[in-house]
């Protein structure tokens, strides 16, 4: 007799506490201290459940695709995420959050983490992957990077 193993279900592994998700057990981690460096460690690991997606930034830690930034650990300790419409109400709906304002402008396409649901690798995975699937659904920006010199129009014209 074989059951089936419901996502959220908990077991310690080898001495971890771990999480399962689709498939998978993650290692979950304990509500952070209200730290930013607890915090980013947190992104770090829920950044590594995904090969496509590189961390960015120093003093801000952020996530982006085509240019499209989507997700966001502020100064103050605030981790946004960029979903869209429908897993955004659904989001705001089950966890109660608020909307995201940063420099004074209301982020509307952004969500506000909670810090409890950040600890939570494993049921995070999933809004998160849906960030990266929607922000790589967007048309790509403009570059902003000036076109390298070539080595003809670099040289020296002779007087």
């Amino acid at each position: 007799m074989s059951s089936e193993i419901k996502n959220g279900a908990e077991q310690v592994m080898c001495g971890r506490l771990r999480v399962y998700y689709d498939g998978y057990w993650i290692k979950a981690y304990e509500v952070p201290a209200d730290t930013l460096l607890a915090k980013k460690r947190l992104i770090e690991a829920l950044t590594s459940t995904n090969p496509k997606i590189e961390l960015k930034g120093d003093a801000m830690p952020y996530t982006s695709v085509n240019g499209h930034m989507f997700s966001v650990l502020t100064k103050d300790g605030m981790f946004a995420l960029r979903l869209a419409e429908p897993d955004r109400i659904a989001f705001v709906a089950k966890y109660k959050t608020k909307p995201v304002v940063m420099y004074g402008a209301t982020m509307h396409e952004y969500v506000d983490v909670p810090d409890a649901l950040l600890a939570k690798t494993g049921e995070l995975k999933k809004y998160f992957d849906a960030s990266y699937t929607y922000v790589s659904s967007l048309k790509p920006k403009a570059t902003t990077r000036k076109p390298a010199a070539t080595k003809a129009s670099s040289k020296k014209k002779p007087r």
